[in-house]
């Protein structure tokens, strides 16, 4: 009590206080003082970091689920403290998965406060561009992982397109004997894009010549026009195309054809793998691991769970669930896992509907009229059933189907298929068709076993197209052979982490009414020690030709393969050395060769190689093949003792937009076109040979429709007149899209720029400029010095450094007109 007194009378006692972090900002005065103080408090008392949009890496309960451009406002927190919040709209949080209509939200909302929602939060880490949002477990809806929302696809860019590749070959002959050929072909595939159509061709000329004889041939294989349908989950087709082959042989058609597309749904959602079901009695973790790999891993809230959105993973391999409490105890239990390619996931619906005229490559045979209809639906349990019909003037068919994750004894399916044939002039046949397929994984054995036995046991049995070719005006068709049966089996064995692996494939076939059958034996090993990787194979062919009497025609074909590769990094980069051995028993041959990229990108592939054989001698071969900005072109020469070959290839793509004409590499059916004006010859990340062009354009091919896709740019190749305020982007095509990823460039010089105010002294530390043509602020840094880009040779910058009026100036430069380096150093007045 007196030891209190005296402390309060004397005021001497002494109490530890903790006290904020506080960085004075007169220290910045001492270099220069009288300069003036910049209002600091966004970096004093906020988050270090302006407002405005930034492209971040998404994260909901530490799980990914975008990358996308979002903007972020200044707001106060309960203790006062600024923070950086993201302004999501509600079509925005719905995507990640988070129910905001249960907390009384519009669904239209384009900014909305996290704060409603109970015990939910947003961090916004600036270094790593993460946005990590915390939500509880009664906020959260299940969204599969890699959920793409329908409203972020993008049909593209209305657009002229082609893809094409040339070849050309001469052959000349050695010796007496010897003749001169000569061969090209041209394959086009020409294309327009129309807001969601496609419209496609594919077409072939081909041309040869050699002793005086020329011939030539150009062919078109198909032409169509298809859109997707995103409500009904697949695309509609108009044209000449083929039929799916999930449940029926595919088929060619003219005509229509409306078809699920699986690459709609995310991959998590794509194939066959069974849905655990399980109780948490907290917010649990769920672990679930297959062969010893953890497969999954996410969080639960209390009570019943459900997960449906595994990856497939393909064979099988039981799968352990580990459920762990919050309070430390966990559950387990097991989920056989086993599959085929035709189990789907429960509730899944897969559909096709096929109209038109049977197309063949023959123009005797009939175009008849036919339709076909299939239907594939995952049930509960493991179970899946699929079927469809075949109708025409000729054919009718019904097949059914079903197939079944038996777990612990893998997978299988069973169908059977009836049809009634009517081969031109002859009487009609009915027959009967069974199909079975099994696969199995043996874990502890590493063993992957499948086989798919199609038994026809009816001699009358036939299949659409053998029906239908039978209708032609070519008076020498025979009734094809019928099939009697068919054997697949293949196996998979590991041997352990440095013993390689064996792979055993077996086809067999034979048919009814007649002796001619085959059988395909096919032996592998592989294996990699210290990378040098080699293989080791085996094959056994044998084929039966019925030639109507007792000696039928048999051959039998036994051959052996060696290969080794070795890497020759330590001497030269990107090099190795390859040696090939094949052998019958009618010859041997064997080679050995150089191989390697090269140039900066690895973007010239070429290679040497010196050859023997019994029947041709020495032999050797040169090649190279370089992938550039605008296109990809290829030549070889060979020569041996009895001819010389030389040939050489071109192959890329063009686009024709609203801005002018694109040129690339072969871009597949979905594609990106970069665009970034002045910024020409800079590389695209992760694509082999690809440069924006000289206008700043580039294709970048074979992008993944219905998913996010991210085409950065590598800054360290820009030119030096030239800047990008983003790296990276992302687009999401549809089917068969052109998408346009544009990129806002400043080109212009780059700057440092010393500002001064009138009377003589520097713009303060810390202070802002921005430029009048384009968007974005620069920091002001010590003795008024600031870094600019995409400078236009004269211009204002506008400063600021606070709120009050005599915070602000403008500065008018003019920029010389020759540098001495590739930055210049400018002084402006501000004023």
């Amino acid at each position: 009590m007196l030891i209190a007194l005296g402390c309060t009378l004397l005021g001497v006692c002494v109490q530890k206080v903790l006290a904020d972090d506080y960085f004075n900002p007169a220290l910045l005065d001492i270099d220069n003082p009288g300069q003036g103080k910049t209002d600091l408090s966004i970096y004093e008392i906020g988050p270090g970091q302006a407002p405005g949009k930034y492209h971040v890496d998404v994260y909901v309960n530490n799980n990914k689920v975008a990358s996308k451009e979002i903007e972020f406002t200044l707001k106060k927190d309960a203790s006062g403290k600024s923070t950086l919040q993201p302004c999501l709209s509600a079509a925005q949080l719905k995507s990640f998965g988070i129910n905001i209509e249960k907390f009384g939200q519009d669904d239209k909302a384009q900014c909305i406060d996290l704060s409603v929602i109970p015990s939910a939060s947003a961090t916004f880490h600036v270094n790593p561009q993460q946005l990590l949002l915390s939500i509880p477990q009664t906020a959260i809806t299940q969204v599969p992982r890699d959920y793409v929302d329908p409203q972020e696809y993008d049909e593209g860019i209305n657009a002229l397109l082609l893809n094409y590749s040339f070849t050309a070959g001469n052959n000349r002959g050695k010796g007496e004997n010897g003749s001169d050929q000569r061969s090209e072909f041209l394959n086009l595939r020409p294309g327009l894009n129309l807001g969601a159509w496609r419209f496609r061709n594919y077409s072939t000329w081909s041309k040869t010549s050699g002793n005086g004889d020329a011939e030539s041939q150009f062919s078109s294989v198909y032409t169509y026009a298809q859109r997707d349908i995103i409500a009904l989950g697949g695309n509609v087709t108009f044209g000449q195309s083929s039929s799916p082959s999930d449940v029926f042989d595919s088929i060619s058609y003219t005509g229509a054809q409306i078809a699920s597309d699986d690459d709609m749904l995310p991959d998590s959602m794509k194939g066959f793998a069974p849905v655990i079901r399980g109780t948490a009695h907290s917010n649990a973790q769920v672990i679930v691991r297959q062969n010893g790999y953890v497969i999954y891993q996410n969080y639960v809230a209390p009570g019943a769970f459900e997960i449906n959105d595994l990856y497939p993973t393909g064979g099988s391999g039981d799968l352990n669930v580990t459920v762990k409490e919050t309070d430390g105890s966990e559950q387990h239990f097991v989920v056989p896992y086993a599959s085929v390619p035709v189990l789907q996931r429960e509730g899944r619906f897969k559909y096709s509907l096929t109209a038109g005229r049977y197309r063949s490559y023959d123009n005797d045979v009939e175009k008849t009229p036919f339709m076909q209809g299939t239907a594939i639906y995952g049930l509960p349990y493991g179970f899946t059933v699929y079927g469809g019909v075949q109708a025409s003037q000729y054919y009718d068919a019904l097949a059914l189907g079903v197939g079944k994750n038996i777990g612990d004894l893998g997978a299988f399916s069973v169908d059977v298929t009836d049809a009634k044939s009517e081969m031109q002039d002859q009487d009609p046949t009915r027959g009967r068709s069974w199909r079975i397929r099994y696969s199995k994984d043996f874990a502890t054995t590493g063993t992957h076993f499948s086989i798919a036995g199609y038994r026809y046991n009816s001699k009358g049995f036939y299949t659409l197209q053998d029906t239908l070719d039978s209708h032609t005006r070519n008076d020498d068709w025979e009734t094809p052979d019928t099939r009697r049966s068919r054997e697949e089996a293949t196996v998979d064995q590991s041997l352990g982490g440095a013993f390689g692996s064996l792979t055993l494939s077996l086809v067999k076939e034979n048919y009814w009414n007649s002796s001619q059958g085959m059988t395909s034996l096919n032996l592998g090993y592989n294996n990699s020690w210290h990378g040098i990787s080699y293989g080791l194979s085996y094959g056994l062919d044998k084929n039966t030709r019925d030639s109507g009497d007792d000696n039928n025609e048999k051959t039998s074909e036994q051959t052996i393969a060696f290969n080794v590769s070795v890497p020759l990094d330590r001497w030269l980069s990107n090099t190795w050395v390859n040696y090939n051995l094949n052998s019958t028993k009618h010859e041997t041959t064997q080679s050995v060769g150089l191989n390697g990229t090269a140039l900066a990108g690895n973007n010239l592939s070429w290679g040497v190689q010196q050859g023997h054989s019994q029947s041709s001698g020495d032999s050797t071969s040169l090649n190279a093949d370089y992938k550039g900005t605008y296109g990809e072109v290829s030549a070889g020469y060979s020569q041996d003792n009895q001819q010389q070959q030389l040939n050489v290839g071109l192959q890329g793509s063009m686009i024709a937009h609203a801005h002018g004409i694109t040129l690339g590499q072969p871009m597949g059916e979905t594609a990106a076109l970069i665009e970034a004006p002045g910024a020409d010859d800079t590389n695209v990340t992760n694509q082999t040979g690809i440069n924006t062009d000289y206008r700043g354009y580039a294709i970048v091919p074979y992008v993944s429709p219905y998913r996010h896709n991210t085409l950065a740019l590598n800054t360290e190749t820009l030119p030096e007149n030239a800047d990008i305020d983003q790296a990276a982007k992302t687009v999401t095509p549809t089917r068969g899209a052109i998408v346009r990823a544009h990129y806002e460039t400043h080109v212009g010089s780059r700057v440092l720029m010393t500002l001064k105010r009138a009377d003589g002294r520097p713009i303060p530390f810390g202070a802002t400029a921005s430029q009048a043509h384009q968007d974005g602020e620069f920091i002001v840094g010590d003795g008024g010095q600031v870094y600019l880009t995409g400078m236009h040779e004269t211009g204002t910058v506008n400063v600021s450094w606070g709120k009050t009026a005599d915070s602000h100036c403008k500065a008018t430069y003019h920029l010389p007109t020759k540098a001495d380096g590739p930055v210049l150093n400018v002084t402006a007045q501000c004023v």
